[in-house]
């Protein structure tokens, strides 16, 4: 290990490096959807018409559309889907509430294992949502009529699924915008983000 590498592990110890800082090189937010292969492979696809202004707004992943996020080791990778949001989201008991001023924010995640390593992680330390104005929320705690909650410990071999609602608090004044998702717990370098309505 060099001396550098050696300063850097050390600070992290004694935590006067935050993780993220040594993490956080080389980060990218990607909002582009895997192309749908609606399309029959003896057909040749056809070109649409040159439409620049469409086909930017089009490559905006939406609600429905899948993002592949690669993860800190070779191998890791997802295909992430926001398949359905509730905004508020309704408690499914009386005793885990919003807070006064805030509400529930329920986002379904469909989580595929398309890499060649197992998955194991807890999803919903790396979503978050923002706001119009740019303000981030984290999850929380809690479920929602919706369905049933994202496991906190999900684990998958290659090709293996998990479906789920993770739940984020906001202002009730906030308009939530975007979702974002990234692996190892937040901590890989890409991330992916969908405009929401």
């Amino acid at each position: 290990m060099n001396r550098a590498a050696k300063t850097v592990a050390a600070l992290l110890l004694a935590g006067l490096l935050p993780l993220t800082a040594a993490c956080n090189s080389g980060s990218e937010v990607t909002t582009t959807p895997n192309e749908k292969s609606d399309a029959k492979a003896d057909k040749p696809a056809k070109k649409p018409a040159e439409k620049p202004a469409e086909d930017a707004a089009k490559k905006d992943a939406k609600t429905g559309d899948t993002i592949t996020l690669k993860g800190m080791e070779d191998g890791s990778q997802l295909d992430v889907t926001v398949v359905k949001v509730a905004d508020p989201a309704k408690s499914s008991d009386d005793f885990m509430t919003p807070e006064s001023g805030k509400r529930w924010i329920g986002v379904q995640f469909k989580l595929v294992n398309s890499g060649t390593k197992a998955y194991n992680d807890s999803p919903s330390n790396g979503a978050q949502v923002a706001d119009a104005e740019g303000q981030q929320f984290q999850s929380t705690f809690g479920d929602i009529t919706a369905g049933p909650s994202m496991s906190s410990s999900v684990k998958l071999t290659p090709g293996g699924k998990a479906l789920g609602w993770i739940v984020f608090e906001a202002p009730t004044s906030s308009k939530v915008t975007q979702v974002q998702f990234a692996m190892d717990s937040g901590f890989s370098d890409q991330t992916g983000q969908w405009s929401i309505d």
